[in-house]
């Protein structure tokens, strides 16, 4: 048996331990009463910030004898929380249509080029320009029970020309178990557990950006063991599905496990949101860890252009790409592995949030020989909120640090951010945001966030969104 075969054999004796021991605690009696104790039902659960939109639903159509669906939309999970707009409830079933959007003005200024780690230098296209950045509209609801739960989401990204239909189908056993099959994500990062899009900033920090996994085809389980202990377990294709068909993807799956713990409240606001616009009472804490690993390959012809565009080495050159990490040499295949542990506070409008990552690539495959065996990178980001006019006015700042392999040649990079948002109707779903980065030698390179590869220098966004 190869050495990979063993990795992969392992992952799955982990991946299946794990999902044994979660049936077991959620099956456990002791546990569920004591659950059942301490938190009504879901049925019987209703989030503090519908009520308002309820009794709005309840005006506006037929009522009928169906059962009427309280629960949290998703307990968590890649959902669009938001109340949306009731379309129809029968016995059968329910529709809402939720959505979001975004109108985007950026400006990256950057220099013209940058050097590698091996001196070598890249062209820098810096960005000016006012985007209908994106948008997505959600289909969402239940199915001949509450418990099954479907999302369809029509997603476009103009400023990269990207359309996207995708979503995710349920089974809601109970409050500590509940399986889904659609598009998701394997973890690694607190913003992939359905914060979007309350954060700080419209996008991810750069160090968030760098680390992190994206959206895949993926089954996974998740639940409340106990209140305000959450855990999260997937098998998903890769790291990332977009721009990939199903024939260039490789047979090896990826897996990952995330645990978060509430402990004061048992709860960190909707949608785990990154800010204090709820202006809780009593602190609300969240801790928590991540583990993820992928094998991941180039998915192309070593003569052609890639389209896997998810790791980027420390200086922000695809590991793809030819010479990433030797002039004669083209990755074809690398194992990624992420651990990292977050931690966050909320207070009378105050918002403190850490996360700090730690990524292994080795198992590197290339087309001739290269100087490293393994990559081992790491960073954190900080990020602070307060409100000087309650849901209103909120200003906050942040900083994120990246620190390159040092062994291999590879630099830190760093920024520092600040930035406001105001709420006009009192209601986190609108809001007007403006932020100024400072970075030093990005390696992250997207058109979809706010970063430019290689950019030292400073970025400049204003935007404005609405969510429903």
């Amino acid at each position: 048996m190869s050495g990979s075969q063993v990795k992969r054999n392992g992952l799955w004796g982990l991946v299946v331990r794990v999902a044994a021991v979660l049936l077991c605690l959620a099956a456990s009696p002791p546990l569920a009463r004591l659950a059942e104790a301490q938190n009504p039902t879901p049925q019987d659960t209703v989030p503090q910030d519908s009520a308002s939109q309820d009794t709005l639903r309840q005006d506006s159509i037929p009522q009928t004898d169906a059962p009427r669906d309280t629960t949290y939309s998703s307990w968590g999970d890649l959902d669009a929380t938001a109340g949306g707009f009731l379309v129809g409830r029968a016995k059968i079933g329910e529709l809402s249509i939720g959505g979001y959007a975004l109108v985007r003005l950026l400006n990256q200024l950057a220099a013209d080029s940058f050097a590698d780690h091996l001196g070598r230098e890249h062209p820098i296209h810096g960005r000016r320009d006012i985007q209908f950045h994106r948008a997505m509209v959600h289909f969402k609801g239940w199915l001949g029970s509450p418990k099954l739960r479907y999302q369809l989401t029509v997603w476009s990204l103009l400023s990269t020309d990207q359309k996207v239909t995708y979503g995710f189908i349920g089974y809601q056993a109970n409050r500590r178990f509940n399986v889904y099959g659609g598009i998701n994500t394997l973890g690694g990062s607190r913003t992939m557990f359905g914060s979007h899009p309350f954060w700080l900033g419209h996008d991810r920090v750069m160090a968030d950006e760098f680390f992190r996994p994206q959206f895949t085809g993926t089954i996974w389980i998740n639940g409340e063991l106990f209140p305000g202990f959450w855990y999260h377990g997937a098998v998903g294709d890769n790291l990332s599905i977009l721009g990939t068909t199903a024939n260039e993807d490789n047979r090896q799956l990826g897996g990952g496990v995330s645990f978060w713990w509430m402990p004061t409240t048992h709860e960190f606001g909707p949608n785990g949101s990154f800010d204090d616009f709820e202006w809780h009472e009593k602190v609300a804490t969240r801790f928590g860890a991540s583990y993820v690993r992928s094998r991941e390959d180039r998915q192309t012809a070593i003569e052609k252009p890639t389209e896997n565009t998810q790791i980027r080495l420390a200086d922000a050159v695809l590991i793809w790409d030819p010479g990433a990490l030797a002039d004669s040499a083209t990755v074809q295949r690398v194992t990624y592995q992420l651990l990292s542990a977050d931690a966050g506070m909320k207070y009378h409008g105050i918002f403190l949030q850490g996360h700090y990552f730690w990524r292994l690539l080795n198992d590197i495959d290339a087309t001739s020989e290269i100087p490293v065996s393994k990559l081992i990178d790491n960073g954190f980001y900080l990020q602070a909120a307060f409100y000087p006019v309650k849901q209103k006015l909120e200003l906050y700042g942040a900083t994120s640090w990246v620190f390159g392999d040092k062994h291999a040649g590879f630099r830190n990079s760093y920024e520092f951010l600040g930035g406001m948002n105001f709420y006009p109707y009192y209601s986190r779903n609108q809001r007007v945001n403006l932020q100024v980065i400072h970075v030093t030698r990005s390696p992250v390179s997207s058109l979809f966030g706010y970063y430019v590869g290689g950019q030292t220098g400073f970025i400049i966004s204003v935007a404005t969104s609405v969510y429903f």
